[in-house]
């Protein structure tokens, strides 16, 4: 952190497209009288652009208000029916220990010791006077009023806001709220765009860009991601037997935003300006102490709430989690990406919906990564269990099929319940006999759709250190759950003895890398994606990046982000810097590409690779990724061509760029509907040469249904372009890092003989005479499906539903 001084301090920038014109940023916009219902001159962007982003994502006014008055309903369930469990339910009778004896005249005789569940309810009366003779359970009931009408008073204030969101889309917009759920988010945003050279609803900027946007929403989560990337946050802990652990959970990150972005004592003054002392570098010490007392009391306020919190974190768990583990006990060891994963991984200006879905096309390559990993021992052990548990259980339920009495013997049930429960888990131990995993494959795979991680790993995916590196931002959701229930306990010492010696680098951090931005306020520096302030010079920016060390980005996120942010927004104008990286990133490719394999023979390959990484259901793009992935591995192995003679050794970045350089030409043909630079395919063209087999389809369809195939054409082949951007990234960062490396040599060879044992060597050894391929190439939908676990206390969760990744191993 010695750098920090060093770096040049806070200062203000213009906008990229220079919208308002030197001297005239101040200057307000006139707008018309007779406007009455207009939206110009919004105090407060920030908010609005979130509302509508969170209205769209969340599929309107009636879907936001039903699920927040069902989080009412839902706390003041819990607190009720907890009480009503801890003080109204005699359980003596309930278990049995006390004998009830019915001596009513409408009892029968054999009836008179049968327990009913009246029978172990409290009356009225009683129950309610236990429940004022504790005076904790008032107290508790107490708090829970205020926190109920504190969320009353909020959900109410949220209906206010969002139906004015709803006239917004309805009357500014255009947008019926029976279209909304087919209206695409970029659509939305190009109609704000316009809708600001009509409206000023921004009254600094004659126009609104797609960066604007995206800087107004993802404001202080771009300081975040920026945090991580640079390693400030979160912190990790030194644990015996379980080593560096890096704990981040809901409650530890709402701390952090409380205490830096918008909480008594924060470094902002408002949601878009940082207050103008921590601008200065005078007085860094005097305001790392006073951020220090801040983290202090909240660490002791966390500390003194730490009993109701934890309460409640338990009693939530247990709700929400008892009947899925009873119907499904290996939901526990199913994988999902953590908090700290999710951070970590994310683009600058990546929105939620973004990184959902990219998340969720790599679910499935990780996941077979991760269960790639087996410990012989536990499989040994897991069989031996599985065997005897299964043995009793059989027994039981061959004992209750012959005389259900059997059930009415004390814990019958719980026994066969545990022993359920107990195979289920052991099985999860045993792997598939029948799979063969190849963990640098896999492991490029993944890489291809979460698009970063650290140079280590590669060459060592088969080592247990990756691993536990990779579990770190995919983990169990059992291990998720301890998380969350530790958080209430672990939080306030992480504030008070951890994060308190960090706040001189965070008071450093945010004056060294905050810029204002006209019309925008101030934003995080990354979030520019300044090549030359942040790039890298091993990620294709040397010669074109000013940046130290301790300004670049790391893992290359500056370059990544800024290609991940065009791809998805094509008409969005990158600044002088940016475009002339883009260029030579295409230049690069086209050299490169000259080398390469030609993109007839890497979707002639596609079966084979496809079979052999054991992905029956892989669509277009799926078959395209694992083409490029594969090829070094079979042009290594000494795979046959087309042509009947060995392929020359290749890489994967040269196969990548062949695909690449090959979309490229595509869109030169189309020059009128294609960006400046060429990076989106002309997939949303169907007139064009490559997608022209879709032109009939689209040509039947209703107007809507080809704006929404087009829309999913869109969407699917940036996301492929991406993926491929990715791998070609990484592949020339490895050249540029370790020239004595081979790139795209890092896995290793297949042998010949164990490619001829699988199945689609055969489907695939007469490619080369018999398929001619024709001109136009369909490339199959992503597969979606809905993502079990929200994130981010219900904001963040406002994403829209991740695609399920169908992504393959090896």
């Amino acid at each position: 952190m010695a750098n920090f001084e060093a770096y040049q301090e806070y200062q203000r920038i213009e906008d990229f497209e220079e919208d308002s014109p030197p001297g005239e940023e101040d200057l307000l916009v006139h707008v018309p009288e007779g406007l009455k219902d207009s939206w110009h001159h919004i105090k407060n962007l920030d908010n609005f652009f979130t509302r509508i982003y969170h209205f769209h994502q969340k599929n309107g006014f009636a879907c936001m208000m039903l699920s927040e008055c069902f989080e009412l309903v839902q706390f003041l369930f819990v607190v009720t029916f907890t009480t009503f469990l801890v003080n109204c339910v005699e359980y003596d009778v309930l278990f049995a220990n006390r004998a009830v004896n019915h001596t009513g005249p409408g009892h029968s005789p054999l009836d008179r010791n049968k327990v009913t569940l009246p029978d172990a309810i409290l009356p009225s009366q009683q129950c309610t006077q236990s429940i004022q003779e504790n005076s904790w359970i008032i107290f508790l009931l107490i708090m829970a009023a205020i926190f109920w009408l504190y969320r009353l008073v909020k959900v109410f204030c949220n209906v206010l806001s969002y139906w004015e969101i709803r006239q917004f889309y309805i009357k500014a917009l255009k947008i019926r709220m029976d279209e909304l759920c087919n209206v695409t988010w970029q659509e939305v945003q190009d109609r704000l765009i316009s809708l600001q050279r009509e409206q000023q609803m921004c009254i600094h900027k004659k126009e609104l860009t797609e960066l604007d946007i995206y800087h107004r929403i993802l404001r202080f989560k771009n300081y975040m991601v920026a945090m991580i990337n640079k390693s400030l946050l979160p912190v990790q802990l030194q644990l015996p037997l379980l080593g560096n652990v890096v704990f981040l959970t809901q409650g530890l990150k709402y701390n952090f935003e409380l205490i830096l972005f918008w909480g008594p004592g924060s470094l902002f003054q408002n949601k878009w300006n940082l207050h103008p002392k921590y601008k200065r570098n005078g007085n860094r010490l005097e305001l790392a102490q006073q951020l220090s007392r801040v983290i202090l009391l909240m660490g002791l306020a966390n500390l003194l709430l730490c009993p109701f919190i934890l309460v409640w974190q338990v009693l939530y768990a247990f709700f929400s989690y008892t009947e899925v583990i009873r119907r499904e006990p290996g939901s526990l060891g199913a994988r999902r990406w953590s908090l700290y994963g999710r951070l970590y991984l994310r683009h600058f200006n990546e929105l939620n919906h973004e990184l959902h879905g990219r998340l969720g096309r790599g679910y499935k390559p990780t996941s077979k990564y991760m269960n790639s990993f087996t410990s012989p021992l536990l499989t040994v052990l897991a069989k031996n269990i599985a065997f005897f548990s299964g043995s009793v259980l059989a027994v039981l339920i061959a004992l209750t099929v012959y005389d259900e009495d059997v059930l009415t013997v004390q814990h019958i049930l719980t026994a066969i319940t545990v022993l359920g429960v107990v195979i289920t888990i052991t099985r999860s131990f045993i792997p598939d006999e029948h799979m063969v995993w190849c963990p640098e494959q896999l492991l490029q795979c993944m890489l291809a759709h979460i698009h970063y991680m650290p140079d280590h790993w590669r060459g060592n995916a088969n080592k247990s250190e990756t691993r536990d590196e990779v579990a770190q931002l995919f983990q169990y959701k059992a291990v998720f759950i301890l998380e969350e229930l530790l958080s209430p306990i672990v939080t306030p010492f992480i504030l008070i003895f951890l994060l308190r010696n960090k706040s001189l680098e965070i008071i450093d951090f945010f004056r060294n890398f905050t810029v204002e931005v006209v019309g925008v306020g101030d934003i995080c520096s990354f979030a520019q994606m300044d090549i030359r302030r942040h790039g890298n010079p091993t990620w294709m920016s040397e010669g074109q990046t000013e940046a130290s060390i301790y300004q670049q980005a790391e893992n290359g996120k500056t370059e990544l982000s800024l290609m991940h942010f065009t791809i998805k927004n094509p008409r969005w104008q990158p600044p002088q810097e940016s475009s002339v990286f883009i260029s030579h990133l295409k230049e690069k490719v086209q050299h490169d590409a000259q080398g390469g394999p030609s993109t007839q023979l890497l979707l002639s390959e596609a079966p084979l690779c496809t079979s052999l990484q054991s992905n029956e259901s892989a669509t277009g793009p799926d078959n395209l990724l694992a083409s490029v992935l594969a090829h070094p591995v079979l042009t290594a192995s000494g795979l046959q061509g087309r042509d009947h003679r060995f392929i020359p050794p290749s890489t994967a970045a040269s196969a990548a760029a062949s695909v690449l350089a090959s979309l490229s030409t595509s869109q030169l043909s189309h020059p009128s509907r294609g960006r400046s630079q060429g990076l989106l395919p002309s997939s949303v063209h169907p007139e064009s040469t490559m997608y022209r087999s879709d032109r009939t389809i689209i040509d039947s369809m209703t107007n809507s249904d080809s704006r929404i195939r087009s829309n999913a054409l869109h969407s699917e082949f940036a996301s492929a372009e991406m993926s491929l951007h990715a791998i070609y990234l990484h592949e020339l960062h490895q050249q540029s890092s370790h020239p004595q490396r081979t790139s795209g040599q890092w896995q290793n060879p297949v042998p010949m003989r164990d490619l001829h044992t699988n199945t689609g060597f055969q489907a695939h050894s007469g490619l080369g005479s018999s398929i001619s391929m024709p001109t136009p190439v369909h490339l199959g939908r992503w597969q979606e499906e809905e993502e079990e676990e929200d994130e981010d206390d219900q904001e963040i969760n406002s994403g829209s539903t991740p695609k399920q990744g169908t992504g393959s191993g090896c």
